[in-house]
């Protein structure tokens, strides 16, 4: 009696590697071909204003790495954006809009000051801590204002957050001009904050480590989006609100949570920045985080795990863009154009993925109706 060896034929289907790979390459297509699109325009900009876009652009993406000096600054700069964008991002999820993010983390400033300024005289391993929460409650309540006018009254969150920023803008002025005010600065600055508030830092140039600490923050927002229950009801009210309240979610509950958080880690950008850069708060510490924030988040489409990446790429664009104006004359405001072009760039190739699908929907559907 004979036996044969049969060999399983190779399988036509492509492997699961081969998937996640094309996958993969699907998901940054459009991301290289936006960065590449606004690049271009960027350029065609630069040589109408008289000058050389391949000099400017090589000052913007290496003056971060040149030195140590270069890493340190664009580390630092991550920081308050990754924090901003987070703040954006996450009541983005829940289908709410956060543009307080400037009000947020002035409040978190104004907080820091005042407890790095009162407590001066407590030991460090007492008033750092303080100093910090401090920051984080004041800016969660000032985005509690906002989520009660939304939960309660209905009022839009959009127009409370940007209309409490004006509010917050009085406010610091007030701080560093009146109560706090440093009279040899000559402007909106309070007088420093005890040396025990400071954050501590590491390496030389000295960064503060303000930095690692945000850096596990932002991968324990990813994890927590993914595997936590807050973060399933979070994403089942952003997708369908109506559904998640007839699955037993709290929908009110977790829009008015993510705000509140939103508005802590808002005001936690504001702590750090007193804390770990200027030892004080002065006029424009908010920068334009909140603008650059809103940008991260769109860009990262309102992923966590991809809004620490996108905002080390905007903080890397940031950090250039003086180093940019030095070596070729270009001015700063066109790495703003920069970065917003890359947005419409991607939002248009969104636009135009989504045209393709419904047109292959109907082509498919034509064929089988005449089948």
């Amino acid at each position: 009696m004979t036996t044969t060896s049969t060999t399983p034929a190779p399988s036509s289907q492509p492997s699961a590697a081969s998937r996640r790979a094309r996958l993969s390459l699907g998901a940054a297509l459009p991301y290289a071909i936006a960065v590449v699109a606004a690049f271009a325009v960027v350029a065609v900009l630069i040589v109408a204003l008289g000058h050389d876009p391949i000099q400017a652009f090589r000052a913007v993406l290496t003056n971060s790495f040149r030195n140590q000096t270069g890493v340190v600054q664009t580390l630092q700069k991550w920081v308050p954006l990754t924090l901003l964008a987070l703040a954006f991002v996450i009541p983005l999820a829940a289908g709410r809009f956060n543009i307080g993010g400037e009000g947020q983390m002035i409040l978190g400033a104004t907080g820091a000051v005042a407890v790095g300024i009162v407590g001066s005289g407590l030991p460090a391993a007492v008033l750092l801590p303080l100093v910090v929460l401090a920051g984080v409650l004041a800016g969660a309540l000032w985005a509690a204002v906002s989520a009660w006018l939304m939960d309660r009254f209905s009022v839009n969150e959009i127009l409370s957050t940007v209309l409490l920023n004006f509010v917050s803008f009085e406010l610091l002025d007030y701080i560093a001009s009146s109560v706090w005010s440093d009279p040899g600065a000559g402007g909106a600055v309070t007088i420093p904050i005890a040396a025990a508030a400071e954050l501590p830092t590491v390496g030389r140039p000295p960064m503060h480590i303000g930095v690692i600490l945000v850096a596990f923050l932002a991968a324990g927002a990813a994890v927590l989006a993914r595997r936590s229950t807050a973060g399933y009801e979070l994403r089942a009210v952003g997708l369908n609100e109506r559904a998640a309240k007839l699955h037993g979610i709290r929908t009110s509950r977790v829009a008015v949570a993510s705000m509140v958080v939103a508005g802590a880690i808002g005001g936690l950008a504001g702590a750090v920045e007193v804390v770990g850069v200027h030892h004080r708060m002065l006029e424009g510490i908010q920068s334009n985080f909140l603008l650059l924030g809103i940008i991260i988040g769109l860009i990262a489409r309102g992923s966590l795990t991809a809004v620490p990446f996108v905002a080390f790429g905007i903080a890397v664009l940031e950090v250039g863009a003086g180093s940019m104006q030095r070596a070729s004359g270009v001015p700063v405001e066109i790495v703003l154009i920069l970065e917003g072009l890359i947005l419409l760039f991607l939002l248009m190739s969104d636009v135009i993925a989504d045209r393709v699908r419904r047109s292959r929907t109907v082509a498919v559907a034509a064929q089988e109706a005449t089948a």
